[in-house]
């Protein structure tokens, strides 16, 4: 009984009664603490702005506002398509501001000058402390592109459609057109599937095969853009090559290389004997049928010689024929 008694005080000693007094003394007290703690907060960020603000402006006077740091060169590498002053236009550049290097983004430069048709690859640098590096590689061209269906009637001027060596289509610069005006003109159909649209490659089949046509005659006559006026696929099997001259030769979409032969040989034979020709079926290996412009009658034969081979009894054939040609 003693041991229970005992164990019962020491619980009523641990039940304790909390008791919160709240009066306005108090609560004014509190109030005061917290906006104190708020001051000590405001005055921390207060100095962390009044820093950066005064960072920003040390930045701004040093090099923003700094005129040892405007713009004063453009370097630009030689090129056909673009030049200083183009390229201040294509980036937005007001030259007679004076401005900053540093207000230029480099990186949305190169961006800019990327979207231009003629430019396949651009990088832009500063370097200070008043040169803007720019780098360009501008797109080569390879022949003129005439689609009346499609609007491109204009050919050889400022702002006609070129074509690249990759087949990318691109409107020809100011600063190229003087260089580009001996180029050959590929005539193609409109086409509702494959749009001619600058800055894309053009898909139709019949550039691919007007191209192998051109690529042919350059290998054969590194000249061949001089008296190559226009080229033309004619229907699913020919092509039409149009010389200078105004001689409309046959092709078909192979074997460029033979016919290309027979052509030359051909048109030198014209001139050698006085003769225009008007029209030339290079398709068939023997017996090329062609007609006269201003002439009653055809010649009497147009001997093609062809590449020494190599046995001898192709050579002697060739002996043969020239022997039979020129008999008479």
């Amino acid at each position: 009984m003693k041991h229970k008694a005992i164990r019962n005080r020491r619980h009523s000693r641990q039940s304790v009664l909390e008791v919160r007094v709240m009066s306005p003394r108090i609560a004014w007290f509190g109030f005061l603490r917290l906006l104190g703690g708020l001051a000590k907060v405001a005055c921390v960020l207060a100095a962390l702005a009044g820093i950066g603000w005064g960072v920003w402006r040390g930045v701004q006077h040093a090099f923003y506002q700094n005129p040892d740091f405007s713009l004063k060169i453009i370097d630009l590498n030689s090129n056909p398509v673009i030049d200083e002053v183009g390229v201040a236009a294509a980036l937005g550049i007001d030259l007679t501001a004076c401005p900053s290097l540093f207000e230029i983004d480099v990186k949305k430069a190169s961006e800019k000058l990327l979207s231009l048709p003629e430019i396949t690859d651009a990088r832009v640098e500063r370097h200070l402390p008043g040169t803007l590096v720019v780098r360009v590689i501008p797109r080569s061209p390879k022949a003129w592109i005439s689609c009346p269906e499609a609007g491109l009637t204009d050919v050889r001027r400022a702002g006609a459609m070129l074509v690249d060596h990759q087949g990318v289509a691109y409107p020809c610069p100011q600063l190229q057109a003087r260089s580009a005006a001996a180029l050959p003109v590929i005539q193609l159909p409109a086409s509702a599937g494959h749009p001619i649209t600058a800055g894309a490659k053009i898909r139709q089949p019949g550039l691919e095969h007007c191209l192998l046509l051109l690529d042919a005659a350059h290998a054969a006559d590194p000249n061949a853009i001089q008296w190559i006026e226009s080229i033309r696929q004619v229907n699913e099997w020919s092509l039409e090559l149009l010389t200078r001259q105004g001689t409309a030769a046959t092709f078909s979409l192979g074997d460029h290389a033979r016919q290309i032969e027979s052509l030359r040989a051909a048109l030198d034979h014209a001139g050698e004997k006085g003769y225009h020709i008007a029209t030339i079926n290079l398709i068939p290996k023997y017996n090329i049928p062609i007609t006269l412009r201003d002439e009653a009658a055809p010649p009497k034969a147009i001997l093609v010689f062809p590449k020494e081979p190599a046995n001898g009894g192709d050579s002697r054939r060739a002996r043969d024929l020239s022997t039979l040609l020129n008999s008479n």
